[in-house]
């Protein structure tokens, strides 16, 4: 049994082994496979916060192995009474099997984790870590390019807010990836953690301008400028739309570089991009499904089959 709660949850041998089992379990991601190994296993989903992939991946993932789901959110349950955090968890520890939880405070998950005795998943703490969809993530870049090691990935947008980015930084440059953050200067990356990834020995690139990087670039990980993080909406304002990919600006690119979004996009990626070789993001959505599913498995300790059939 285990939580999700950062990436440092993980080791780099741990990852790996997730991935391998993600990989395996696609078959049953997609419906063709019918594998029950999580049948009379209960999942809450702790939805304290807005989500769509997330939520419906975690509960995909949980009945394409033959498990149930509870949907919590905030709406319509005693949180609106008062209810405190621990309280909530402490019915969910007697209620469920395993907890992915959501909330727009960050350190809400560690705090559940330490309150309660079932595995906690992380599905986004605030502006803090998305471990899951950084799995996800590594599993769509290793799905385009078969290895992780001297890859240059250009993180693009909310580089301040952005849990996905806060939480997929830190795990590439474990294997050896090149970063170059582009965002303009009031949402760069935080430098607590810039410092740490140099630390680290990895070699991090700042800048404000997207175009120029393209060429050089094997994966482009666009974002969305999140209004709902920003405390200020005049501040929101100066920044909305900075960055637009559209085809046209792919016509340099490498002819194996893949574009990323975790997703919602509002405008940073024109549909045209879509229907060119370089759109992963409707892919790596998907790859929520078996990545989930892994790592439900590993958090109850479930053992996947080595043929999945």
């Amino acid at each position: 049994m285990g939580d999700l709660v950062t990436m440092d949850d993980l080791t780099n041998e741990e990852i790996d082994s997730v991935l391998v089992v993600a990989e395996r379990l696609v078959p049953v991601a997609r419906g063709d496979v019918h594998l029950p190994l999580l049948q009379g296993k209960v999942l809450a989903n702790m939805f304290f916060e807005n989500s769509t992939r997330t939520r419906m991946s975690f509960e995909t993932a949980m009945k394409r192995l033959g498990g149930s789901v509870m949907n919590f959110s905030s709406i319509g349950t005693s949180v609106s009474k008062g209810e405190t955090l621990f309280d909530t968890m402490q019915m969910i520890d007697g209620y469920a099997d395993v907890a992915a939880i959501r909330h727009p405070r960050q350190g809400a998950a560690q705090y559940s984790a330490d309150a309660v005795s079932i595995p906690i998943l992380n599905a986004g703490d605030g502006a803090g870590n998305h471990p899951t969809q950084t799995m996800l993530d590594l599993l769509t870049i290793r799905q385009a390019h078969g290895s992780m090691e001297g890859l240059n990935v250009v993180l693009v947008g909310d580089l301040r807010y952005g849990r996905t980015v806060h939480s997929l930084s830190h795990a590439l440059v474990r294997f050896g990836v090149s970063l170059t953050l582009v965002s303009p200067p009031s949402l760069r990356m935080p430098d607590e953690i810039v410092s740490d990834l140099r630390s680290h020995g990895a070699e991090v690139v700042e800048t404000e301008t997207l175009i120029e990087q393209i060429p050089n670039a094997d994966v482009i990980y666009m974002t969305r400028i999140q209004k709902e993080r920003f405390p200020d909406e005049d501040e929101y304002a100066k920044v909305a739309g900075i960055y637009k990919l559209s085809a046209s600006d792919l016509t340099g690119a490498k002819k194996g570089m893949v574009v990323m979004h975790p997703l919602p996009r509002v405008d940073e990626i024109d549909p045209s991009v879509d229907s060119t070789d370089h759109a992963f993001y409707f892919q790596q959505a998907f790859n929520g499904v078996p990545t989930r599913m892994a790592l439900l498995c590993r958090s109850l300790g479930v053992e996947v089959p080595e043929e999945v059939v």
